[in-house]
């Protein structure tokens, strides 16, 4: 059992009228700034649309690297409560509510020590984008309050990524078990784990429909002799060059994969449309040096491409909520483009 250190922060946003929404953001009303300070992201609903789950860095704070928060969805304008749930060791990700809403699922590094893990020296590596995928990574189920109640992953190597079904009763998740990154779903009710995906590459950040039939998520495949090699010569330290990824989708069960994205250079953290019949997604594909990051909906079939978002920095990790009236995602916007922040707005 692992001591819980709780934080509580409030923020309000304080800029009458929907000053955050740029002109072109035709899907989006009253948009709030629910964070400020620091890094948040990955902020995900709990199956009543009542609470998110988010990661926060804020150095300033004394966080230095990923903690989990969550907190109760508030009214628009009104102020953001939200407290620390993950034990203040190590570094955590990709926190999901269970359907009872007094449960979560997160992966942490807390096990392979008390301190964040190093991030990379890029200048090794000619200064590219690449990720970390800590080998000390497990997914963990826990209460609200803070209680770790399971290990779930206990294999060697990295863990993490999971969301879960709209029953609740699998968890996909990214896991390195067999050599390479691929995809798992555990039934939660027996643990038992069946590998989906098979081919070489990272895929991950993966979501099921809303009737729990499709899965979506990013991959990369490397072809050429050259682009293999790299790939593996990264995994073999722990890590990975996200700048090359498409968004693909598939049966539940990992059957008739289809590629949905052909646009080269960055393409992930897709999702599914409220009525699973469409898909948004981040990309920076209109942008030769790889910046900004825009969200776009697009068909399965990949025709029907929009541009949803507008922001010269970075928006991504769209989510809605499970009523499909809302949709929450992270952003760089009304803030000078320093740190990342959690939005919430309507959909339209």
């Amino acid at each position: 059992m692992c001591s819980i250190m709780f934080s509580l922060a409030l923020y309000a946003q304080t800029i009458p009228g929907d000053t955050l929404r740029y002109a072109d953001e035709k899907h989006f009303k009253n948009v709030q700034q629910l964070t400020k300070g620091g890094d948040n992201a990955e902020a995900y609903w709990s199956y009543d649309s009542k609470q998110i789950i988010f990661q926060r860095k804020n150095p300033d704070e004394g966080i230095v690297c990923d903690r989990m928060f969550l907190g109760a969805v508030p009214q628009y304008n009104k102020p953001f409560a939200y407290k620390q749930v993950s034990n203040g060791k190590g570094r955590t990700t990709c926190g999901y509510f269970l359907p009872d809403g007094q449960h979560i699922v997160y992966a942490s590094t807390f096990l392979g020590g008390d301190t964040c893990p190093p991030l990379p020296d890029r200048s090794k590596y000619n200064n590219r984008y690449i990720w970390p995928v800590y080998a000390s990574f497990d997914i963990f189920l826990a209460d609200t309050s803070g209680k770790i109640i399971k290990q779930l992953t206990d294999t060697p190597g990295y863990d993490a990524e999971a969301t879960l079904s709209p029953d609740g009763k699998k968890m996909i998740f990214t896991s390195i078990r067999n050599g390479d990154l691929d995809l798992y779903v555990m039934d939660l009710k027996t643990y038992k784990v069946k590998q989906i995906t098979h081919e070489l590459g990272y895929d991950g950040g993966a979501w099921f429909s809303p009737d729990g039939k499709k899965i979506v998520w990013r991959a990369s495949r490397p072809k050429t002799e050259a682009e293999i090699k790299d790939y593996k010569d990264l995994l073999s330290q722990g890590l990975v060059a996200p700048t090359q990824m498409e968004v693909f989708i598939a049966n539940a069960d990992g059957t008739d994969v289809q590629q949905v994205t052909h646009f080269g250079q960055a393409n992930w953290a897709p999702n599914f449309t409220p009525d699973g019949k469409r898909i948004i997604f981040c990309s920076n594909y209109e942008y030769k040096y790889g910046f900004p990051f825009n969200m776009y909906l697009i068909n399965f079939d990949g025709t029907g491409l929009e541009k949803i978002s507008r922001d010269k920095g970075f928006d991504a990790f769209p989510m809605f909520s499970p009523d499909g009236k809302k949709i929450m995602f992270s952003s760089n916007r009304n803030n000078g483009g320093h740190g990342t922040n959690v939005f919430l707005a309507d959909w339209e």
